[in-house]
């Protein structure tokens, strides 16, 4: 008997996967990382000789809480990450995730990696502010204006209730453009500054989404008690926070071992003497699960490290199949089934 794949498309992953529902899917996803029933190694990076960017491959597996092998998931994320693509454009992420059956290897789903990287990176910080944010924080300052900053903006301002949104970025024209652009779409109103030190001043939520090799954001800018989504440096060569950022702030992780090995944000300030393994106080998971602790005082400033983990895209398009398998036949079908 042939096997049947589902393809989902960029626009096929939005129509199924909310921000909301991909939260919920990485809250169940990082518990399951920190119980031992998600499986995956560091991702595997090649930066060819003049090459536009470089590709990354993601393996992961997802057993359930019974551990049946016919209810878990391999999963295999391969993308490319090209800088110069939004001056034509489109995403500096491009790729593919795939799902196969954790009893028999078939491939049973496709899914349009650049959409399913946008919501769930989102959707993470979402469960991080969560976890980390003071309660009374409802300013927040997104310094980027790409992607990864629209989706942190609509994820958070969706999750929270928030009572302002100021955006900065390298380009204030394109800033304000940015700004303009989330009319209607966010319940708090966005507002374009000129600096990311004027966005970040009086914010008790940050994300830095920017695609800098150098730091965007200063510790004499921010806030006590600030939270801090650190988005952009997922490579260990390039930094978004300055040392003395790094070196005050408690830090977290979505893993551990990503943050020491991939994190030029902690990679950089260590180099510098700056931090060292034990100031990454947890995994969220660690904290979902109840083994460890997140912010201990009002005035601490905390650091969330997102790196992206295999696992994450996983539970994303496992959340998004699931809500695309229950349209299948009817007038609102998301996405294609092919014969494989």
């Amino acid at each position: 008997m042939r096997s049947e794949l589902l393809v989902l498309s960029a626009s096929d992953v939005h129509a199924a996967l909310s921000y909301a529902e991909c939260a919920e899917a990485m809250r169940a996803a990082l518990v399951a990382l920190a119980n031992g029933q998600g499986q995956m190694p560091l991702r595997t990076v090649t930066r060819p000789v003049g090459a536009a960017g470089l590709v990354a491959v993601m393996p992961s597996y997802l057993s359930t809480a019974a551990g049946e092998p016919a209810d878990a998931t391999y999963g295999l994320k391969a993308i490319c990450i090209t800088p110069s693509n939004p001056a034509i454009g489109i995403d500096t992420h491009q790729g593919v995730v795939l799902l196969s059956k954790g009893d028999t290897g078939e491939p049973v789903a496709l899914l349009n990696a650049s959409a399913v990287t946008e919501i769930r990176t989102a959707a993470v910080s979402v469960v991080a502010t969560e976890l980390l944010a003071r309660p009374d924080a409802t300013e927040l300052a997104v310094i980027g204006t790409g992607v990864q900053a629209r989706a942190h903006v609509l994820a958070l301002d969706s999750a929270r209730q928030l009572t302002a949104i100021r955006i900065a970025g390298r380009d204030p024209a394109r800033a304000a453009e940015f700004a303009g652009s989330l009319a209607g779409q966010t319940r708090a109103a966005g507002r374009a500054c000129d600096t990311a030190r004027e966005a970040v001043a009086g914010a008790g939520i940050v994300v830095t989404a920017t695609s800098s090799a150098a730091p965007v954001l200063q510790r004499d800018w921010l806030e006590q008690g600030a939270h801090i989504n650190a988005v952009g440096a997922c490579l260990p060569t390039v930094r978004e926070l300055d040392t003395a950022t790094m070196a005050e702030a408690a830090l977290f992780a979505d893993r551990r071992e990503s943050v020491l090995t991939e994190s030029g944000d902690y990679v950089l300030a260590a180099a510098e003497g700056a931090v060292g393994p034990d100031q990454i106080r947890a995994e969220l998971g660690e904290i979902l699960a109840g083994s460890a602790v997140g912010r201990t005082t009002p005035e601490e400033i905390t650091v969330f490290e997102s790196l992206g983990l295999a696992i994450e895209d996983l539970a994303a398009a496992a959340r998004a199949c699931t809500v695309a398998t229950a349209t299948r036949g009817s007038a609102g079908q998301i996405g294609t089934w092919l014969r494989f």
